[in-house]
């Protein structure tokens, strides 16, 4: 949740509404800690759904894929789409590309007392392993896609060059990583029901290399 302050006359100039969206978008953030703290369920398998993403989709640095597992994680959706750099790490800004991906792919389970599948995210990127502010702003914005979606927020992992981390487990490998070549689909990852792409609205639009089901 974030707190403000009541609106005066300071408030009004360009500068102090600069630093009020600075302010609010370090507040969409997660800490490791907090993420560590927030119960996300593990992977049981967490090499063979990331080299599963990486065959289907091949992302690229400043990819998202976002993928949805079934309680057997057994690939449900999933689809993948370029971060516009142009836009800041806010997490606000990332739960909203998230789930226009998400509501495009797969009908809500917003009706459900208990949600009964997960969404994962793997988001490649320059850099090393270690967590960086983008990386929190991803974290807040699956967490509250998830939400507004009926989902079970599940693990974030990065993919760089140096292989792949399951932030806040400790959890990785060194293959597939951000420049290993594409490999050929595994028998087991499969979509549980393949239907045809369907198109999406204009915020989906705006978003690059997408791919679905």
């Amino acid at each position: 949740m974030t707190f403000g302050f009541a609106p005066s006359q300071a408030s009004s100039m360009p500068t102090s509404s600069a630093s009020a969206g600075s302010v609010n978008s370090l507040a969409r953030t997660l800490e490791p800690a907090e993420w560590a703290s927030a119960g996300i369920p593990l992977l049981r398998s967490p090499r063979e759904v990331v080299s599963g993403l990486h065959a289907r989709h091949r992302p690229t640095p400043a990819t998202a894929v976002v993928a949805v597992l079934d309680h057997e994680e057994r690939l449900t959706a999933s689809a993948s789409f370029a971060r516009r750099t142009s836009v800041a790490a806010d997490g606000w800004e990332f739960r909203n590309a998230l789930l226009a991906q998400l509501r495009r792919v797969l009908p809500h389970d917003l009706r459900r007392r208990t949600p009964i599948r997960t969404a994962v995210l793997l988001y490649c990127r320059e850099g090393d392993e270690r967590w960086t502010e983008e990386d929190g702003a991803w974290m807040w914005g699956l967490r509250d896609a998830c939400t507004l979606h009926g989902l079970r927020c599940g693990a974030y992992i990065t993919l760089t060059r140096g292989g792949w981390q399951v932030l806040g487990e400790g959890r990785g490998g060194r293959r597939p990583s951000s420049v290993s070549p594409a490999s050929k689909l595994s028998e087991t990852y499969v979509d549980l029901d393949p239907a045809p792409q369907r198109t999406g609205g204009g915020a989906v639009d705006a978003l690059r290399r997408t791919a679905a089901r």
